[in-house]
C-alpha cells in the first residue's frame, strides 16, 4: 500500500476526533448510513466545484486537504419542498393574481434559511399559478430517496445538472442553515478521491464534466426556480484518503469509464454508476481490511436463489460472515502493530513507561491528547486496552456496518429465501456488472472467471474449486448455481446460447457505443 504517512499526521491534527484508528486504515470517513444515490450526489457537488476551478479529478499533487464550496440553494429548496400551501391556494383562489399574491405572502412568512425573502421573480417567470403548481409537483416526483428523507431541507433532486446540486443542511430554530452530515456523511468525498487517484482519472474528466454541465430542459426548469447568487457556503471537505494509489481505485475508475463509454441515452447510466460506486467503496473497505489484517483475499460466494436450500447458500452465508469480520480484524491488527513494535516494547520496559507509551500513542493515533481523555490506570497495558475498546466500539457504530449496509443497498447481499444474510445478487447488480465488464459479448464461463478475478465473486464450479477446501466443494451444486445464473441473464436478454456447449453474455447497449 502506498500510504500517506505525513498527511495522516496533519489530518488528525486538523480534526477534533478523539483518536485516529479506522481513519488511518480507510480514511475520513466511510459512513454506513449513506445510500448509493446520496453518495453520488455528494460526489457531484465536489465535481461541480472542481470543474469550475479547472481541477476536476486533479489533486495537483496535494493529497490533503480536499476543499470545496458546495451550494445551498435555499430559495430553490423552499420553493420545492417547504411549500405545502400551494394545493390549498389553487383551490381557494382560482384567479392567478390573487393566488400569486397569497402564495408570496405565505412564502415570505414561512421560508427558512433565507436572508431576503423575495419570491416576486417566480410569477414573472411562470405566469399561470395552476401551471406552476403542476411543474412543482412534477419536479418533486424526481426527488432522490424520497421515502427516506422526510425533512424538507434534506430532500434532493435528481441530478439533471449543476442547478440541481446542493449540500445537505439542517435549519435551526432561529432559521439559520448549517451543514448536516446525516445524508452526506463524507463517503461521497472519499469516492471522489478514489476516482482522482484511479488510473482512469484523466479519461473520466470529460464524462463527469458532462454530468454537471448537462444542458437539458429539466435543469433549465430548475434554474428558473432560483434567483440571484446561489449561496455558496464556506469551504467544506478535509476528507482524507490514506493511499496515493490502490488497485481498488483503478477497478472503480475502469468500471465507471466502461459505463460512460456506452453513451447510454440521457440519464440511463446514472443508476449503474451509483450502484457501482457504492459497491467499490465496500470492496475497498474489504480489500484494505484484508491487507491490514494479513488475511486471505475476500471471496464472495454468491447464490443465485434456488427454490430449496443448497450447499451454495450455506457457503454464501459463511463467506458473508467471514468478510463481515474483516474490518474488526483490521482494527485489532492495526493496534497490535503498535503494541508489538520495538519502540513500544522499549518504552514499556522503561522506568517512565507510562508517559513514554502515552507519547507514542499521541503521535500514532492522536490520543490521549489530554488527561481527561483517559481515566484508567497509569500503565501501558491499561492504556492500550482502553484504546482497543474505544476503537472497536466506535467502529461498530458506523464503519463496521459498511459491508452489510452497502452490500444490501447495491443488491449484492440479501435475505431472500432465508433468515440469514448472504451474497445473493439481484438483477440490477448483475446487469451493472455486465455493462461494466462486457464490451460486446463474452463467453459465459469467461465472464464468470472475470468476475472472480476482478471482484472475488464466486458463481461457478471452476472458481469455487480454486478457493475452497475439498470438504466444502461440491461441483454439481456450483454447476447448478451457474445454470440458474444463465437462466436469469437469459430472461433479461443478456445471455444467448448458441449451442449445447456455448453460451455468450451480451451487452445489449454495445451497438449504441459505436
Amino acid at each position: 500500500m502506498n500510504e500517506l504517512k505525513d498527511e495522516i499526521r496533519t489530518a488528525f491534527q486538523d480534526h477534533s476526533l478523539d483518536y485516529w484508528v479506522e481513519e488511518q486504515i480507510w480514511g475520513h470517513r466511510i459512513w454506513d448510513n449513506q445510500t448509493p444515490w446520496l453518495m453520488f450526489l455528494e460526489l457531484l457537488g465536489i465535481a461541480d466545484y472542481s470543474h469550475k476551478k479547472g481541477n476536476l479529478l486533479d489533486e495537483r499533487g496535494k493529497f490533503y486537504p480536499l476543499l470545496f464550496h458546495p451550494h445551498r440553494r435555499m430559495m430553490l429548496r423552499n420553493v420545492l419542498y417547504n411549500n405545502q400551501i400551494m394545493p390549498y391556494l389553487l383551490d381557494k383562489f382560482p384567479d392567478d393574481t390573487r393566488a400569486w399574491e397569497k402564495w408570496q405572502e405565505w412564502m415570505n412568512d414561512n421560508a427558512k434559511g433565507i436572508v431576503e425573502r423575495d419570491f416576486s421573480y417566480i410569477p414573472k417567470r411562470f405566469g399561470s399559478f395552476d401551471e406552476f403548481t403542476k411543474l412543482i409537483g412534477m419536479l418533486r416526483s424526481a426527488t432522490v430517496e424520497s421515502e427516506s428523507n422526510r425533512r424538507w431541507s434534506s430532500r434532493f433532486l435528481f441530478p439533471f445538472g449543476r442547478d440541481c446540486l446542493y449540500e445537505d443542511v439542517r435549519v435551526t430554530t432561529t432559521g439559520t442553515p448549517s451543514r448536516e452530515y446525516i445524508n452526506f456523511g463524507r463517503t461521497g468525498e472519499l469516492l471522489y478521491l478514489m476516482l482522482c487517484r484511479s488510473s482512469s482519472a484523466v479519461e473520466l474528466v470529460k464524462h463527469l464534466a458532462n454530468v454537471v454541465t448537462s444542458k437539458n430542459p429539466w435543469n433549465a426548469l430548475v434554474s428558473q426556480l432560483q434567483h440571484g447568487e446561489h449561496d455558496h457556503t464556506d469551504a467544506k471537505g478535509k476528507s482524507f484518503l490514506p493511499y496515493k494509489s490502490h488497485p481498488t481505485f483503478d477497478l472503480l475508475g475502469e468500471d465507471w469509464l466502461h459505463i460512460f463509454d456506452l453513451k447510454l441515452p440521457r440519464f440511463d447510466a446514472y443508476p449503474h454508476i451509483t450502484l457501482l460506486g457504492a459497491f467499490h467503496v465496500m470492496l475497498y473497505q474489504l480489500t484494505i481490511a484484508r491487507e491490514v489484517a494479513s488475511a486471505r483475499r475476500p471471496i464472495m460466494v454468491c447464490e443465485i436463489v434456488a427454490p430449496r436450500k443448497t450447499l451454495v447458500r450455506e457457503l454464501s452465508i459463511k463467506s458473508f460472515q467471514e468478510n463481515g469480520q474483516l474490518s474488526e480484524l483490521a482494527i485489532t491488527a492495526f493496534i497490535e502493530r503498535i503494541a508489538s513494535s520495538d519502540e513500544w516494547q522499549l518504552a514499556k520496559n522503561a522506568t517512565d513507561a507510562y508517559p513514554q507509551c502515552k507519547a507514542i500513542l499521541n503521535r500514532e493515533v492522536g490520543w490521549p491528547k489530554e488527561e481527561s481523555s483517559y481515566g484508567g490506570a497509569a500503565d501501558p497495558d491499561s492504556l492500550l486496552k482502553n484504546l482497543r475498546q474505544r476503537a472497536m466500539s466506535k467502529h461498530r457504530q458506523h464503519a463496521g456496518n459498511v459491508h452489510r449496509a452497502y452490500g444490501r443497498a447495491v443488491g449484492l447481499i440479501s435475505k431472500r429465501g432465508t433468515n440469514k444474510l448472504r451474497y445473493a445478487p439481484n438483477d440490477a447488480f448483475l446487469k451493472a456488472l455486465i455493462l461494466a465488464n462486457v464490451k460486446d459479448r463474452m463467453e459465459f464461463k469467461m465472464f464468470l472467471r472475470l468476475l472472480f478475478d476482478r471482484y472475488g465473486i464466486v458463481l461457478g464450479e471452476r472458481e469455487a474449486e480454486t478457493v475452497m477446501e475439498d470438504t466444502e466443494f461440491d461441483k454439481k451444486s456450483f454447476q447448478a448455481n451457474a445454470t440458474r445464473l444463465e437462466q436469469r441473464l437469459s430472461s433479461l436478454g443478456m445471455v444467448k446460447r448458441l449451442s449445447d456447449a456455448c453460451a455468450y453474455v451480451l451487452n445489449p447497449y454495445s451497438e449504441a457505443s459505436r
